[in-house]
């Protein structure tokens, strides 16, 4: 173990560590405080009588097991130990009462300056052990139920929905809520109280889990709405950054203070207990550098003047998040005015900027300046890309001299736009949030005697607030949610009522959805592919026409229809996420005069260069697309078609998807019935 540093993830077991490798802290080694630990014990068996035993926490130990380390951190912790036990103190030593005194103090002076503070009534909160038992269970259940426009929030504790805060600067930092109203009123704001950015922070403001999987994506026409939902999750964020270093800038100043009046006994007030492990403590995770550039650019603008005299390195960042076009070509977002307009306009949005998924920048508030590639361990915010935090996750596991600590410590994790991370790797999501909260391997110079003990206690993930954001939910993404979101405010999350996207096909295509059965979801995959191979592809073969498309949502049943096909010598070819260039147009071109029957077409090759495929006769939607905005495109591929069939294949687990494209009542009724095929015209 490294010198003047006890690892906080070895506090159980660092006593016999410390017997056998000799640990330093703070330079001195245990081996010379041993008498020390002889004579706490001591004082502890003459005591005993008259003691009222408590088990002691895991903050309790850490001092303990410091304190054989460290003659300043001995003293408070026998100091702590009799402040507990009602004795009376030492001379010298602070009285337990002036420790109370202080303490309540701290909180009057903090309950005046953040009255109904819903920052601090959340990281201040005690859990009681029975909570935490629950919270470990996972035993959550969604019972409340918030009705709003065309949807419901369902909520695992009741929601109590409703603005708390009816009055300026309703729950932000004044400084932030002026620069904020400032901003608003030009841009044609009026009532500010009932605006679209203070309603979603409001929400945020709850300090609640929350999934949002029917927003609006500024690609697909909803700049607004994505715009206000960002605002207010970035006020979020710049809010709990700077009442968090707020506080800690009151406490060092208090510190300060005690330590010139030279009064002994500071560790031992709860209010001086501000930080985490490490700095950061918002962590925000985006698909592209263009989106990332897109709410780092915002990010600043909603930042007060004053705290932005400056911003560091913004050259370097519109460089390396921007288009890399010349000014005239760029708009004040990062995309470019004109790019492949032989695309759809959603395409051009979305991808006309930095497409870039590898990144990782830290950002750090000062009292005047923005400094962006900051060392993440001095960073407030983290803005990266799944991928960007996974390779960092690789290389500290590959390289014991690195680490991610920087990750123990975030107490706001917000993934937006998590549909376009789903068209990439969703399971680097799951990776990121199973590194987050944990104890970390080194101290990086935090104060011990300043962490908060939910910290200590290895509770920090019942704190963490997760905000995801996309515009539609998975069975992956509900999975994260419901699995690692442990937030002991509860979680809430939206339900909608879709009407389907059927009205936007555009010809008269006979769409035959059959159904196929299966007793689990561990079943469903091969239960898909048996009825391929015994119903679907049988009638395939004996065709004589080609232009046969299949269409597949994820690489996985790609691979196994591929294989399938190659084992019957198909007459097919391939484009898939993974194919190369060449290979697509040879295949595209193959298809189109005939020389290939099949065709293979997955929905990520779809998202990442939306081809318009020529010469499609029939068309078999083996999976449905996670995007409903895919459906009527691929079926209007049909035009020219002398058959205009489209078959679509089906299971009950397949609802989420199903009811974004046919509409949620008929869904419910397609899975539930008797019948298996179903048509629509």
């Amino acid at each position: 173990m490294a010198k003047g540093i006890v690892g906080v993830g070895f506090v159980q077991d660092s006593i016999e560590k410390e017997k056998m490798e000799g640990v330093k802290f703070g330079g001195t080694s245990s081996e010379e405080h041993s008498e020390e630990h002889l004579d706490l014990a001591s004082e502890d068996e003459q005591e005993e009588e008259v003691a009222v035993y408590k088990e002691p926490s895991m903050y309790d130990n850490l001092l303990k097991t410091l304190g054989s380390a460290s003659e300043s951190i001995a003293d408070a912790y026998k100091r702590r130990q009799r402040a507990e036990e009602g004795k009376k103190a030492e001379e010298g030593d602070l009285d337990p009462t002036d420790v109370e005194e202080a303490s309540v103090a701290g909180m009057e002076e903090h309950s005046e300056d953040d009255a109904d503070d819903s920052f601090s009534a959340h990281l201040d909160y005690k859990l009681l052990k029975e909570e935490i038992e629950s919270l470990s269970a996972n035993k959550g259940k969604y019972k409340w139920e918030v009705d709003a426009v065309n949807c419901k929030w369902v909520a695992t504790k009741e929601p109590h929905l409703e603005d708390s805060y009816t009055s300026p600067p309703y729950g932000l930092d004044q400084k932030l809520y002026d620069h904020w109203l400032n901003s608003y009123k030009p841009s044609g704001g009026q009532d500010l109280h009932s605006s679209r950015q203070r309603s979603f922070f409001s929400l945020c403001n709850s300090y609640r889990d929350i999934l949002h999987h029917n927003k609006k994506p500024f690609y697909l026409k909803g700049r607004e709405e994505d715009s206000s939902i960002m605002d207010g999750y970035l006020l979020h964020s710049l809010n709990h950054v700077f009442k968090t270093r707020d506080i800690v800038t009151k406490n060092e100043k208090k510190l300060a203070k005690e330590k010139e009046s030279k009064t002994e006994g500071i560790f031992d007030s709860e209010s001086f207990r501000d930080q985490g492990f490490t700095r950061p403590k918002v962590l925000i995770l985006l698909p592209m550098a263009s989106i990332a550039f897109r709410v780092v650019n915002r990010l600043i603008h909603l930042t007060p003047s004053g705290n932005k005299a400056t911003v560091d390195h913004i050259g370097r960042f519109s460089d390396e998040f921007g288009t890399g076009r010349a000014d005239d070509q760029e708009g004040e977002d990062g995309m470019a005015k004109t790019w492949k307009t032989s695309k759809p306009s959603d395409f051009q949005s979305l991808f006309g900027g930095n497409n870039d998924d590898h990144f990782m920048v830290g950002i750090k508030f000062t009292k005047k300046t923005i400094k962006l590639y900051s060392d993440f361990y001095t960073s407030d915010v983290i803005v990266a890309s799944p991928l960007g935090l996974i390779t960092k996750i690789g290389e500290a596991e590959a390289d014991k001299e690195k680490d991610v600590d920087y990750l123990s410590s975030i107490e706001v994790l917000i993934v937006d736009h998590a549909d376009v991370i789903t068209m990439q790797n969703w399971s680097h999501v799951n990776t990121v949030v199973e590194q987050l909260n944990r104890i970390p391997s080194k101290q990086h110079g935090t104060d011990i005697m300043r962490i908060r003990p939910w910290y200590l206690e290895g509770q920090a993930r019942f704190y963490r607030q997760t905000i995801i954001l996309g515009s539609h939910v998975n069975p992956d993404i509900n999975a994260v949610f419901n699995k690692h979101c442990l937030n002991y405010k509860g979680r809430v999350k939206l339900l909608c009522e879709h009407k389907g996207v059927l009205p936007k096909v555009l010809l008269q295509v006979r769409q035959i959805y059959d159904r196929i059965d299966s007793e689990s979801i561990v079943d469903a995959d091969d239960a898909r592919l048996d009825y391929f191979k015994n119903k679907v592809y049988p009638k395939l073969k004996d065709s004589v026409q080609g232009g046969i498309m299949i269409f597949i949502s994820s690489y996985f049943e790609f691979v196994r229809v591929r294989n399938f096909l190659k084992s019957e010598d198909a007459s097919m070819c391939l484009l898939g996420e993974y194919t190369k260039n060449s290979d697509i147009s040879r295949a595209r071109a193959w298809f189109f005069q005939g020389k290939r029957k099949i065709m293979l077409y997955t929905e990520r090759a779809h998202f990442y260069h939306r081809y318009k495929i020529r010469g499609i006769q029939n068309l078999v939607i083996y999976s449905l697309p996670e995007r409903k905005e895919f459906y009527p495109e691929i079926v209007n591929m049909l035009e020219g078609s002398n058959s205009m069939n489209c078959t679509v294949l089906f299971s009950r687990f397949d609802l989420l998807r199903l009811e974004r494209i046919v509409g949620t009542a008929p869904a419910k009724r397609m899975v539930t019935s008797d019948k298996r095929i179903f048509t629509f015209c």
